[in-house]
């Protein structure tokens, strides 16, 4: 028997957000299984915790229906509300396989209400098939196309306005044939964006809350301007797919990025295999 619990992830309001399950203890669960747990719940990613190997809290394994990812980021940190309660610690130190994620819990009296993840320095370069993706999305970049890796590799395309964004028919055939990406549409001003990511190639079509995505993006607009380095902003995505979502980002560096959110527990459950 596999005990999991539910959770939605960038948001406070239950049935929103990116939902998530998180094996609290996966030492008994067989390796072959895995993937396969993660394929039958179908969600954007399932969490495995296991007991620390180094100076970590914990350790976590993270998969989407189709592959392992090294890091993501709405399920370190719905990971972190999930065990920050038990754990009763202001700081979770949750090993990934992209290297050890400090989470920063904020407390209302014995409830967890916030937390920011202290995110892997992404690699950037231009992306390569910037031309193929511009055309299987039917739009032009104001902003340069890059790739950004921290784990998981995202593209970023800017758009004109929000309308833009959500208005979007992507040609899905034709991005999950540019790989293992997430593609990235984003637009706003200020400290108010709007985006929606679709990943073919990583198993998800559109997701509804993208963490990894969130802080490259804060990234991508200090590096050209949009933002100074420093600026916190807050980032929608979801509502076109019913999962409305909030998330907050910050970089402070290229080597100093922070992505910040709510979760809410909505179910526990049990596999019997």
């Amino acid at each position: 028997m596999f005990r999991y619990v539910l959770a939605d992830v960038f948001t406070d309001t239950p049935l929103e957000g990116n939902a998530l399950a998180v094996f609290t203890d996966a030492r008994e669960i067989p390796e072959p299984m895995l993937g396969r747990i993660a394929r039958e719940l179908n969600l954007s990613e399932t969490v495995f915790v296991y007991p620390a190997a180094g100076d970590g809290h914990a350790r976590i394994r993270i998969f989407t229906p189709s592959l392992e990812l090294p890091f993501a980021g709405h399920p370190v940190l719905g990971a972190a509300f999930v065990l920050g309660g038990p754990l009763q610690l202001d700081e979770l130190h949750l090993e990934t396989g992209a290297g050890i994620v400090p989470v920063r819990l904020e407390r209302d009296g014995s409830r967890i209400a916030f937390g920011w993840m202290r995110q892997p320095s992404p690699s950037i370069a231009p992306f390569g098939r910037a031309e193929e993706l511009l055309g299987a999305l039917g739009v032009e970049s104001a902003l340069p196309v890059e790739i950004y890796d921290n784990g998981v590799a995202h593209v970023y395309i800017a758009l004109s306005d929000e309308v833009a964004v959500i208005e979007l028919r992507p040609d899905f055939a034709r991005i999950g044939e540019l790989g293992e990406i997430g593609v990235n549409c984003f637009a706003g001003g200020a400290d108010r964006w709007k985006t929606r990511m679709f990943g073919v190639g990583l198993g998800v079509t559109e997701d509804p809350a993208t963490g990894s995505a969130a802080g490259p993006l804060a990234l991508h607009l200090a590096r050209h301007g949009r933002i100074a380095f420093g600026d916190e902003i807050v980032i929608s995505q979801g509502a076109e797919i019913g999962r409305p979502a909030t998330l907050h980002a910050v970089a402070r560096s290229p080597e100093e990025i922070e992505v910040g959110g709510s979760a809410v527990v909505v179910a526990r459950g049990e596999f019997r295999l």
